[in-house]
């Protein structure tokens, strides 16, 4: 193998390398994002629940007031009715007094819902609040678990990439130049095999002229279709698949 196709090579294997810790810190932060989200979800339904509590608690303090009024009423129908002599009147605040219970009645049963309500959103409020704090602690230990990867793979990044400059300090310029076009253009692999007479990166057949050429060793060979930089080694084969 020609010494510049091996240089190649390694310089592709750094580069195949950067492109994956690249790729895996570009997902970091959507993770954390995604973690923060999972975290406020959870702390918007403990607010809700808490809400829904207060809601509730709001209502039956209005229906206790609701309460006092027609209680109010009683007396003052009561006083009028022990003041009265006629008995239409009387029989007439008598029915004001009876509506006036009923009233209370549908507001007492009114608040004994509410009650019953408010003991479920204490009972949804405390899960809520079981909940927010769990995932709050799993997201926190998460988040930093995703600090330390992002910053080795940032460590790891910044030491490829070094090693990566110093393997291509070492390619001559016009060689280096045409495999970084192809590197930005075809993107990872451009420096392939040439396995049963087809090209490793586009696996479009070669005319015989180029496997010969790629086989001779003389210079670097390229795809007469992709472009890409070719190579052999003796254990590909030359032949055709049928």
């Amino acid at each position: 193998m020609l010494e510049t196709i091996e240089k190649l090579l390694f310089l592709q294997n750094r580069d195949l390398k950067i492109i994956r810790l690249k790729n895996e810190l570009a997902h970091v932060e959507p993770e954390r994002q995604n973690l923060k989200a999972r975290a406020a979800t959870a702390q918007l339904g403990l607010e809700a629940a808490k809400l829904r509590g207060k809601q509730i608690e709001s209502e039956r303090k209005k229906l206790e007031l609701d309460v006092d009024a027609p209680k109010q009423l009683i007396e003052k129908y009561s006083v009028q009715q022990f003041q009265t002599k006629k008995n239409d009147e009387f029989k007439a605040l008598a029915h004001e007094i009876e509506m006036c219970k009923k009233t209370i009645l549908t507001l007492e049963d009114q608040e004994l819902e509410l009650m019953e309500q408010a003991e479920a959103a204490q009972k949804e409020a405390a899960a809520a609040t079981l909940k927010s704090n769990e995932t709050k602690k799993t997201v926190d230990a998460q988040i930093i678990d995703l600090a330390a990867r992002e910053e080795s793979l940032c460590k790891e990044l910044t030491e490829v990439e070094s090693s990566r400059d110093e393997l291509a300090t070492a390619i001559d310029v016009s060689t280096r130049a045409r495999y970084e076009r192809l590197l930005k253009h075809r993107g990872e692999n451009v420096v392939v095999g040439v396995q049963h007479g087809v090209c490793g990166g586009c696996h479009m057949k070669l005319p015989t002229q180029v496997l010969v050429t790629c086989q001779a060793e003389q210079g670097i060979v390229t795809c007469i279709n992709c472009g890409r930089i070719l190579y052999y080694t003796r254990d590909m084969s030359l032949a055709v698949a049928e």
